[in-house]
């Protein structure tokens, strides 16, 4: 019976049971007690998982005169925010099978990216109206600039984690409201 209730109560809060309607998804408990981070320059949308606070950063890779790098546009790196706030780069590993993309460039100002972990989404770097970069996706099934995605990890090893989903929140590029889809992986 505490099993039970138990479930039940997770699956209220959203810690892996997708029972809450789209709209709310975003108000999960986990996900809210994770820090955002403000002070990051140029940053494009970031990656939050289980099991700790520590973030994942995609930015606008910009060089000295303040251009994109069009070889590299994205630069990607940790903020530890489980330690101490610093910022690190992605190991070898982390950018190979984890955390890392690949860019092709498609046209002007505009840049294919895919996860090397999950390249079924599409993402793409585009300018915007306003001339400024971000990174776009279909999000249930409305164009949204992305903002954050969060990876539930309910499991496995720290080389083969078990993602129970991936959730997607981003901005609808037509009526500036929040979207959240969740991905059952």
């Amino acid at each position: 019976m505490k099993a039970l209730i138990m479930i039940g109560l997770l699956s209220i809060y959203g810690l892996g049971y997708n029972v809450l309607p789209k709209e709310n998804l975003a108000k999960s408990f986990l996900m809210d007690t994770l820090p955002v981070p403000r002070e990051i320059p140029n940053l494009l949308f970031y990656l939050q998982r289980d099991p700790d606070s520590n973030t994942i950063c995609y930015t606008l890779n910009l060089d000295k005169n303040g251009l994109l790098n069009e070889k590299d546009p994205v630069k990607i790196f940790w903020v530890r925010y489980a330690g101490d706030g610093s910022r690190k780069e992605l190991n070898y590993l982390q950018k190979k099978y984890a955390y890392g993309i690949t860019v092709k460039a498609d046209g002007k100002d505009h840049f294919e990216i895919k996860s090397v972990a999950y390249p079924r989404r599409t993402l793409h770097l585009k300018k915007n109206d306003s001339n400024k970069y971000q990174v776009r996706t279909t999000i249930n099934d409305k164009e949204c600039a992305l903002q954050r995605v969060f990876i539930r990890i309910t499991g496995g090893t720290p080389i083969s984690p078990k993602v129970e989903y991936i959730e997607l929140q981003g901005t609808d590029y037509t009526t500036g409201k929040m979207v959240v889809e969740r991905v059952k992986v």
